[in-house]
């Protein structure tokens, strides 16, 4: 691959260079990060930095520090981002310190996290901006020596000249702040990168592991009050009447508010605010339908066996093919509702005053949500002073700012600074939960071939974005027709890591294993098979590559040793594409007192180049855990409205001693970088699930898995 050459305007560099979104990471390897940091020889808040633009700031002495400029939940992008710019600053990273950007729209564009997608908007923007600074800085030292640019080079911090000349950054960056920018900036190569593809070590960690305050529930400000507020305890009630008498006696308690259905109570600590909650006498009313799981059980069914769906792909004719077909396979497949239960529980700071509104928090969003706190409040945008904090997990949840809203508000009726703390009841309880859905799958075999696939959806609320039917089986076989219908709820829902796919891989993936075995042929060679028949190159409407995919089934059949397991290790595969990244996983596991345990997952990932592989392998693992854990024990039911689990008392999540070994390999190729924050959980329950079916000879079609093994009554193998 060779240089690059690429052309933008100083309003480009401005904005184009911020184009970046956010990612899902969970489960973040504290061993593989905390390797020994190189200490700054200076201290970096005594530097007298100059502002260079948005991104970057250079001290007299050369040393940088990068803004970041989207929400960190632990995904990585405040290392991963920085890390692209000063690649093509061409600055020691040893050099760098990275801080966190406030929302700023009129130099940052599209300040959010969510999608996994980040570093693919983020790949050229950002190395642009970094390759046009380090060009100004170069036309700055020509300038200074009276000689043309073309006879100067950077590098590691150092311009030199023909002659052996040599100035630091730090040297002219005042000068080069003021030039024009350049037309023409030339972007590295991949063999020429130091900084890209090294493992990094994540920015924050000597924060994290020492307890620095850099999360949302850690920040505090002269005056402010805590909050805890008191919602209605099922969807489909508002609030009649209350009595906040004896929550006002409460020592520490300084005042109790209504505002619309909800009370809030103001303390000077979090405990006094949850104590005066729970002393709050409250009268509820029923102002809507109060649902029930077994309710929507039924809406579901009704929805997969009528009629009124709307088609989302249709190939073909499928109608002609089960008609034609010497077999016909059919299943389905359920999912209930699950919460997000991040680590830190929502929480979000305001201070509304004449002059500005002041927020501070973890939040995903913060340009859509200052938006909408502006129109809450009655405020202009310009008002909004926004910070965003670390985030102890999103997974979703922290796109919603509900609560941010909540800390607004009361600030805008109290006059006051205060924190809205939810406690991990209030967390599970208040909703945006992944929709319970169900998937339909049908496919007809003629003369030993899949002549057909049908796939419907059901799903509370929503159904799949528009991408979902052209995965993949799309253009792999010839009828095909995708279908989705949904059920109006009043308990709220929203995205849940890798939305819809997080079910759909583990549906589609246990049914291609089944007809696998229709067929009498190894499951990783029906998909080998189907991907060849794929023409992606033809029809653009096929979102993934069959051939990076069979490149990445290839990779993970190698390194799991597929197929050659050890006695009493049985194997299950699946491979799945999301978030513009393929992957394929192979699960092994062993029976335990008669019970699956997970020894070892094997991934293989095409995600173009890696930028940080530390991390990369950090949001593999994480999302790979994520995906079995809730595979397996994941359940949240509601009778009457009301979540029938709101502590991990009840709700059940995979335990340490639970976890696999997650061996996490990548395709080598110099392709512009895909998102990893959630591509690794959809194919973990596909894996797991048909690793069971092996080990037990039971196919699995309901979430959690424990649950219905339990209610299956399997007889286990030995």
């Amino acid at each position: 691959m060779k240089n690059k050459k690429t052309t933008f305007s100083r309003r480009n560099f401005m904005k184009t260079s911020a184009l970046a979104t956010g990612g899902l990471l969970i489960g973040f390897n504290f061993f593989n990060a905390c390797k020994e940091a190189v200490a700054p020889p200076v201290d970096i808040s005594k530097l007298n930095f100059n502002d260079f633009n948005a991104f970057i700031k250079i001290a007299d002495n050369g040393y940088v520090t990068i803004f970041s400029p989207n929400p960190e939940i632990g995904q990585g992008v405040k290392t991963a981002m920085p890390m692209l710019i000063a690649e093509e600053l061409d600055v020691p990273w040893e050099h760098v310190t990275v801080a966190q950007g406030i929302l700023d729209p009129n130099n940052y564009t599209r300040q959010v996290a969510g999608g996994s997608q980040s570093i693919r908007f983020g790949w050229e923007p950002l190395r642009q901006t970094g390759a046009t600074a380090k060009q100004m800085l170069i036309n700055a030292a020509a300038a200074k020596w009276g000689i043309d640019a073309a006879y100067c080079v950077a590098s590691n911090g150092i311009i030199k000249n023909s002659n052996g000349e040599t100035l630091h950054y730090g040297d002219v960056v005042k000068e080069a702040a003021l030039l024009e920018v350049p037309e023409n900036v030339t972007l590295k190569a991949p063999k020429d990168f130091k900084i890209i593809g090294k493992d990094a070590i994540n920015v924050d960690i000597d924060g994290i592991i020492t307890g620095k305050p850099l999360f949302g529930l850690d920040y505090t400000a002269k005056g402010m009050k805590y909050v805890s507020v008191a919602r209605p305890p099922a969807f489909g009630q508002k609030l009649h009447a209350f009595d906040a008498s004896y929550s006002k006696a409460i020592n520490g308690v300084s005042d109790v508010i209504r505002f619309g259905d909800k009370i809030a109570v103001l303390a000077s600590n979090t405990w006094a605010a949850m104590k005066g909650k729970k002393a709050l006498k409250l009268e509820w009313k029923n102002d809507g339908t109060l649902e029930s799981t077994a309710d929507h059980d039924k809406k579901l069914n009704a929805i997969l066996d009528g009629k009124d769906l709307t088609v989302r792909r249709e190939d073909g004719n499928i109608k002609k093919a089960f008609k034609e077909a010497d077999k016909i396979l059919e299943r389905t497949y359920e999912s209930p509702f699950l919460p997000h239960n991040c680590m830190e529980p929502m929480n979000f700071y305001a201070h509304v005053t004449d002059e500005k509104v002041h927020l501070v928090g973890p939040i995903q969003t913060p340009a859509g949500t200052a938006k909408r706190i502006a129109q809450l409040i009655d405020r202009n945008e310009d008002d909004i002073h926004l910070e965003m904090t670390r985030m102890g997990g999103g997974f979703g949840r922290r796109l919603y700012g509900d609560f941010a809203l909540e800390a607004a508000e009361i600030s805008n009726i109290t006059k006051q600074p205060v924190k809205v703390v939810f406690s991990r009841e209030d967390d599970m309880a208040a909703g945006i939960y992944r929709p319970a859905i169900k998937y339909r799958i049908k496919a007809s075999i003629k003369d030993g071939k899949i002549t057909a696939y049908h796939l419907k959806e059901a799903a509370i609320n929503s159904n799949m974005y528009g991408l979902i039917p052209n995965f993949f089986p799309a253009g792999a076989i010839a009828n095909y027709k995708v279908e989705s219908g949904n059920y109006k709820s009043n308990i709220t829902t929203g995205a849940w890591r890798a939305p819809y796919t997080n079910f759909l891989g583990f549906a589609e993936q246990s049914f291609f294993d089944e007809l696998a075995s229709e067929l009498e042929i190894d499951p990783v060679q029906l998909r080998l098979d189907l991907l060849k028949n794929v023409k992606d190159d033809e029809d653009n409407s096929i979102a993934y590559s069959g051939k990076r995919m069979t490149n990445t089934i290839n990779l993970a059949v190698e390194k799991s040793n597929w197929g050659q397991s050890k006695t009493g290790i049985y194997q299950g595969f699946a491979a799945y594409y999301s978030h513009n990244t393929h992957v394929a996983e192979v699960a092994d596991i062993s029976l335990k007192n008669g019970q699956p345990y997970v020894e070892k997952v094997t991934v293989a990932v095409d995600c173009g180049i890696v930028v940080n592989p530390t991390g990369a392998k950090n949001q593999i693992e994480g999302g790979v855990l994520d995906g079995i854990g809730h595979a397996m024990y994941g359940d949240f039911s509601f009778e009457n409205g009301q979540p029938q689990d709101t502590n991990f008392s009840t709700y059940r999540l995979i335990r340490m001693k639970e976890t696999p070994v997650v061996e996490t390999f990548f395709v080598e190729n110099e392709l512009p970088p895909t998102g990893l924050g959630e591509p690794g959980l959809p194919p973990a329950g596909g894996a797991l699930a048909n690793a069971i079916k092996a080990a037990t000879g039971q196919l699995i079609t309901t979430q959690p898995f424990f649950k219905e093994l339990n209610r299956l009554n399997v007889k286990l193998k030995t």
